[in-house]
């Protein structure tokens, strides 16, 4: 391991690289051609990130739920509270639209007004049979007439068909349980729902509501696609602008904008190989990829012209540039994929696909810098003075001195400013929450997200909650003791606004008595003791033509019962406070030993996943932060020294967790992951300046206050490049419309410019103050890592 980072070894590196160019050329070529054919294996997430391990018991009950029930976010909603819908042309123009859905094949059926049916009682044998609304005669109902039936006569569609808050009708479209996870379901919303119901709306100028989880799921993956362009294309246009402005030169901005491409094809490449879904999370790394690629190319282009105007020598110069830049990018890139590959320890399947593609992507971007910049300018020409002229720009030079300056002089002010901000920003840690979700993250300036407000208004919510009871006994559900104790439950939920009215077996038996008391509509309640004997052997048999009523509710053997409830986008903390308030409730209505309830649903087990992420992503910064400290022992071997460095680096993770607080911003699955990413970046900064820092020890005879200052006015330069183009590439997340996508590039930027400044002042005060302690031969006798070379040392002490 020590003879990789050695200089010797670098040497050798630098030469067989320059030797064989158009080998490595062609090497390279080839296996962008090969990642070039995987993409046709990249395939886009259709479902909700799933947070939680298989074996997790919270997953372990909603797959359970699953193979009683099937599916249950298979509902899409389509709503009108308009009042023209009710005039005779308007409202047979909805039931068109409504009959029209029913014909896809993707549909497995539809409820609303075009089909609705009242239960009717009939005997021989004794049944329940659902058929057509008619008046007295026979004859269909008017608009207003069908409308005053259904409001006033047929409580069992509250909720399902109607509201009254605002006189809102919604037609149920239920889609096709095979392709809710797959492509079909996408085609169909896009290709086929959406340009049907544009026209319903142009044609008849009403306004309608589309919602439920497969439209939201679509729509919200569609536009996880359709920002992965954006992303790459403004990554590429701000960092190309910054390298510009720093280089003035087109040719180098031309080589390095060629390197994060082929760079950015590989990463699809990779995305296609290990046939990983294109997330959320996955869909930034392209562009993250571009990000994290150009302060290579700043280094290695940046040392090749300063070699270049010291000694004209352009063989020298390349050879130079992979010599002691490639052993310091190579470990800042390790110690930056480190911060990523923490995310494979968490069981999420989701974030352990983050982690494997960006860690290798990572080290794959380091690999092309360091072949593609010095080949492809062995064969250019060197460059000309204009292009060396940035290296001496003033107004960089200024805010070097500025810095030398303020440690020089200022330093007890930097202690106690980094301690203000330090108990300012425990406070706000203390004002952060946990947020868990569906839809915190989605843009809120769309028309989908805006239906869904509507929805939470008229319906209380469309995010599905699935409560299972098991009786533990065949045909214990129809027992009208347990269908009892189902009421209460269903009263229990009917005080919390967050949720929606309940549906579930009990709905049917109240509409049963209704329809058996000839549909009187003060009936819709449940049997008495002495009623159940006549009415139930009914409901046994209801029907709706096709399949038995009760399946939707209640399972084959009658040992399982399911109550359906919808409840708001609320997040992980309030649903946390009404599951520790119904639960004590729940166990008293359903004791133990005779039932078994559990609480589960898509939007549940997302909420519980982000409570189990948060556990865990603690965890991964936990080992990042361990790993760090491994290497700056293993690096340094002096305990002071890992403390030391930790310090800068960790401040500006507790800066921004405080700024979260403050802002608002809660922990939530995007936000999490900018922790063990800027720990990761920002650390970087630290091995740079450390590792001059100790050079200049050596060469001025361990005299700490003449080998600080040269150490941080040679790496001021190039930690302000390489941090001013990280905080514009990572702004570029915040022109997303997603919310946690925003949250992830401003934290990250604001963390990372923290980061830059605490390095370059905090740090070098340390050191300073800390003289004694750290200024001597036993902190860094027998450095494990030559970061710069002993070469490099020699000529810089002998030009001194």
């Amino acid at each position: 391991m020590q003879k990789l980072f050695s200089f010797g070894f670098w040497n050798v590196i630098a030469r067989v690289i320059l030797r064989n160019r158009i080998l490595f050329l062609g090497i390279i070529a080839a296996i962008t051609v090969f990642l070039a054919f995987q993409w046709e294996n990249m395939r886009f997430s259709y479902t909700e990130a799933n947070l939680l391990p298989d074996h997790h018991p919270v997953n372990i009950e909603y797959n359970n739920f699953l193979d009683k029930f099937g599916d249950e976010g298979n509902l899409l909603v389509i709503a009108t509270n308009d009042k023209a819908v009710f005039t005779s042309e308007k409202f047979d123009q909805w039931i068109e639209l409504s009959k029209k859905l029913d014909t896809f094949e993707e549909v497995e059926h539809t409820i609303g007004i075009h089909n609705l049916k009242t239960l009717q009682k009939y005997q021989d044998p004794n049944r329940f049979e659902l058929t057509e609304i008619e008046d007295s005669l026979g004859n269909p109902l008017s608009p207003k007439e069908l409308k005053n039936e259904i409001f006033e006569n047929l409580p069992f569609y509250e909720g399902l068909i109607y509201s009254k808050k605002s006189n809102t009708i919604q037609t149920g479209v239920y889609i096709d349980k095979d392709i809710l996870n797959s492509k079909k379901r996408k085609e169909f919303i896009l290709n086929k729902l959406q340009p049907i119901l544009d026209e319903f709306k142009t044609n008849n100028n009403i306004e309608i509501h589309v919602s439920g989880m497969p439209y939201i799921r679509t729509l919200n993956s569609q536009n996880i696609i359709d920002e992965i362009g954006l992303f790459v294309g403004a990554a590429l246009l701000v960092t190309s602008l910054i390298f510009f402005f720093f280089f003035r030169s087109v040719r180098a901005t031309m080589i390095s904008m060629f390197t994060v491409i082929i760079g950015v094809m590989w990463a699809f490449g990779f995305l296609g190989l290990f046939e990983f879904e294109i997330t959320v999370l996955t869909a930034i790394i392209p562009p993250l990829i571009i990000v994290i690629g150009i302060p290579n190319c700043i280094f290695l282009i940046n040392k090749y012209q300063q070699e270049i105007k010291n000694h004209g020598n352009q063989a020298k110069s390349l050879q130079r540039v992979i010599t002691k830049v490639g052993n310091a990018t190579l470990m800042t890139n390790i110690t930056t994929a480190s911060g990523f590959a923490t995310f494979i320890i968490t069981e999420s399947t989701l974030l352990k696909e983050f982690g494997v593609i960006a860690s290798i992507n990572i080290v794959a971007i380091f690999i092309l810098s360091l072949f593609l910049i010095p080949i492809i300018y062995s064969f250019l020409a060197p460059p000309k003075e204009r292009h060396l002229k940035h290296l001496g720009k003033t107004w960089i030079e200024n805010f070097v001195n500025w810095i030398v300056q303020t440690v020089k002089n200022r330093r007890i002010a930097i202690y106690i400013s980094s301690l203000v901000l330090l108990v300012a920003s425990i406070i706000g840690i203390y004002m952060i929450r946990v947020s868990g979700s569906l839809l915190d993250d989605m843009p809120k300036d769309t028309t989908f997200f805006r239906d869904i407000e509507f929805f939470e208004d008229e319906f209380n919510g469309i995010m599905p909650l699935e409560i299972l009871i098991d009786t533990k006994r065949e045909k214990g559900v129809m027992k009208l003791s347990t269908i009892k104790r189902l009421e209460r439950l269903q009263e229990l939920f009917a005080d919390y606004p967050e949720l929606s009215k309940p549906l579930s077996v009990v709905e049917l038996v109240k509409y049963s008595k209704q329809a058996y008391y000839n549909g009187n509509p003060k009936y819709y309640q449940l049997p008495t003791s002495q009623e159940q004997n006549f009415i139930l052997p009914y409901l046994k048999n209801m029907s709706d033509g096709k399949n038995s009523l009760l399946n939707a509710y209640v399972d084959s053997t009658g040992q399982y019962a399911r109550i359906t409830v919808f409840m708001k986008d609320i997040g992980t903390e309030k649903m946390e406070r009404i599951e520790d308030n119904i639960w004590p409730k729940i166990n008293k209505i359903f004791p133990g030993e005779r039932y078994e309830v559990s609480m589960t649903g898509k939007a549940l087990v997302f909420q519980k996943g982000t409570s189990y992420l948060v556990k865990n992503l603690v965890l991964s910064l936990g080992l990042a932060i361990l790993l760090i400290a491994i290497f700056m022992a293993w690096m340094f071997r002096s305990t002071i020294m890992i403390v030391i460095s930790l310090i800068p680096n960790l401040l500006p993770l507790i800066i921004t967790a405080g700024m979260m607080g403050y802002l608002g911003i809660p922990i939530k699955p995007s936000t999490i992951l900018v922790f063990s990413i800027a720990f990761g970046i920002s650390v970087d900064d630290t091995i740079h300046f450390l590792a001059k820092y100790r050079q200049e020890l050596k060469a001025r005879n361990w005299r700490i206050k003449r080998s600080v200052y040269p150490a941080l006015r040679e790496t001021a330069v190039s930690m302000f490049y390489t941090s001013i183009v990280l905080f514009f590439g990572f702004s570029v997340f915040m022109i997303s419309s997603f919310g946690g996508t925003v949250a992830l590039g401003g934290l990250v930027s604001a963390t990372l410019l923290f980061a830059m400044l605490s390095n370059l002042l905090l740090l070098p005060s340390l050191l300073l103050s800390l003289e004694k302690s750290v200024s001597n031969q036993k902190t860094f006798k027998k450095l494990h890592l030559d970061v710069i070379g002993e070469e490099e040392e020699f000529e810089d002490e002998h030009e001194k």
